[in-house]
């Protein structure tokens, strides 16, 4: 990531762009980092304890009543993960999801839905890659939580996760983010922030990545910031290999417990940073899972090396997240903003509802979980649609996805597409012409969304095309980048993931007494 991706690592032993060795490098920071914890009665959970909260010790999940989800209270990093029940004040056996059936998808076969929005702080999972990517250099005393600025660049709930975790860890974070993202992004970090000035807003809205690295590349010059770019943060990768793809095993063993012959046939995820993809790659491992990969239509990155501007709040594009194992990826899958955007209006809107429950028969607990999903979670339910039919999946071949956040942060863009595309309000017959059009009959029409199947020149192809971002914008060197090729590279990266949990463990002991919090 060229000098503010390095920079992430400074102090420590880069090994490639954006991933450092799992050892402490600044022995003197790191107890000048515990002393400070110590007088705040921080602890920090491992990435087993996230991965596996059943383990957390029951005192301290005990501790953990009586506390606001949403507060800015250093207790709420053991509620980072996904077995929060619906409340998120509770533990949860089996992770929040949801299985929509035929009636909505009008496919055969399953799909299966975990709900990002049962995290406590930001309601969305980008809170687990934030705390992947700034506890490792906390432990490792590559970070001084006194002197540095966390940057936390994303298209929005990263950035928000990066700002909440830095703040309950006393560290100062500062989001940057597109200006033509949600309002209800914005009114969140006016809340968490310690100055305004801590938000800077770069040009453009979801489509415009390049514009957030020239502004990270802007404050790195400043020693005392330190860019947490989570396209090229492997602790994104691994938080999610490890806590999201246990998640999803999680899920599937549960359903499986009463569906002995299904199987997980697929894995759908919006790149964006392609963080959460990465638990699609735990997933293959153990059970065969094919990867498919979304993008939005109206900037075909993938599958057609294009341009473009779209809507769909949560997928960044027009460049290959140096983080995403592109050689283990099956399919790529185009959705088209207009979808995302006009069934986040009629999913919201009792017409919408009324029409799926009289006419499709769509069980009501199935219309209650519409509310759990936001832009690029209702586009990864449509790219996962489009995998179960060009796949000719069958009942007992369930696709899963992710959701990553909820409908709640999207309540203002519902006021534009109403005036954009129905004229200023939504009828009973705009709302069913929608459904139809947007969701049941989608894959009928002219040069509507896509998917392309990736054989070993489709992979060579995408991989390819990061270049240019990595190499010639970045200044990443051409070995790290060639050596993502190799799945042999990614088995050795996970096996550092063992020695990471040891680095946290032993922080917490020096810390004394399990740390307080």
């Amino acid at each position: 990531m060229g000098a503010h991706g390095r920079r992430a690592g400074d102090g420590g032993r880069v090994v490639s762009a954006g991933r450092i060795l799992p050892e402490v490098v600044d022995a003197a920071q790191r107890a000048r980092t515990l002393a400070l914890f110590r007088e705040r009665g921080l602890v920090l959970p491992t990435f087993d304890e996230l991965a596996e909260p059943a383990t957390i010790a029951p005192e301290r999940q005990a501790g953990l009543e009586g506390v606001d989800p949403d507060a800015a209270d250093a207790r709420n990093l053991f509620r980072v993960h996904w077995h929060n029940a619906a409340g998120r004040r509770d533990f949860a056996a089996v992770p929040e999801h949801v299985v929509f059936t035929k009636e909505l998808t009008g496919v055969d076969a399953p799909i299966v839905v975990l709900l990002g929005n049962r995290f406590p702080m930001i309601g969305a999972h980008k809170v687990l890659a934030a705390y992947g990517c700034l506890v490792p250099r906390l432990v490792t005393g590559a970070f001084d939580p006194e002197q540095h600025r966390a940057i936390w660049p994303s298209t929005g709930n990263y950035c928000r996760g990066g700002v909440a975790i830095s703040t309950i860890l006393g560290c100062r974070g500062v989001a940057v983010l597109p200006e033509g993202m949600s309002a209800e992004r914005f009114e969140w970090l006016r809340e968490w922030v310690a100055a305004p000035e801590d938000v800077i807003r770069t040009p453009g809205t979801e489509s415009n990545v390049k514009e957030i690295y020239d502004e990270c590349a802007r404050l790195a010059a400043d020693p005392a910031n330190v860019v947490f770019n989570q396209f090229c943060e492997f602790g994104n990768h691994l938080v999610h290999y490890h806590c999201t793809g246990r998640a999803f095993e999680s899920v599937y063993r549960h359903l499986a417990a009463t569906r002995p012959e299904l199987k997980l046939a697929a894995f759908v995820s919006a790149t964006g940073s392609a963080g959460t993809i990465a638990a699609g790659d735990r997933l293959k491992e153990l059970f065969g899972t094919r990867i498919a990969a979304v993008e939005a239509l109206e900037c075909p990155t993938m599958l057609e090396n294009g341009f473009g501007e779209h809507n769909i709040q949560g997928i960044g594009d027009k460049h290959i997240p140096f983080v995403h194992n592109v050689t283990n990826t099956d399919a790529v899958v185009g959705i088209s903003d207009k979808s995302t955007d006009a069934l986040n209006a009629v999913f919201a809107n009792d017409l919408g509802r009324d029409h799926l429950s009289r006419e499709r028969g769509v069980p009501a607990e199935q219309l209650a979980h519409l509310a759990d999903l936001g832009l690029s979670s209702i586009c990864n339910l449509l790219a996962s649609i489009d995998v179960a039919r060009e796949l000719r999946l069958g009942p007992e071949e369930a696709v899963f996805t992710v959701a990553t956040d909820g409908a709640s942060m999207y309540a203002t863009e519902i006021e534009g597409c109403l005036a954009r595309d129905f004229g200023g309000r939504l009828d009973a017959e705009a709302a069913a012409r929608t459904l139809s059009e947007r969701l049941f009959e989608r894959h009928l029409e002219g040069g509507g969304e896509r998917v392309e199947l990736l054989g070993e020149a489709g992979r060579r192809r995408v991989f390819n095309l990061g270049y240019f971002t990595w190499v010639e914008q970045q200044g990443v060197s051409l070995e790290d980048f060639e050596a993502r090729r190799s799945q042999a590279w990614w088995q050795e990266l996970r096996a550092e993931l063992p020695r990471w949990n040891e680095l946290i463990e032993a922080f917490n002991a020096e810390l004394g007494a399990g740390g307080g919090a």
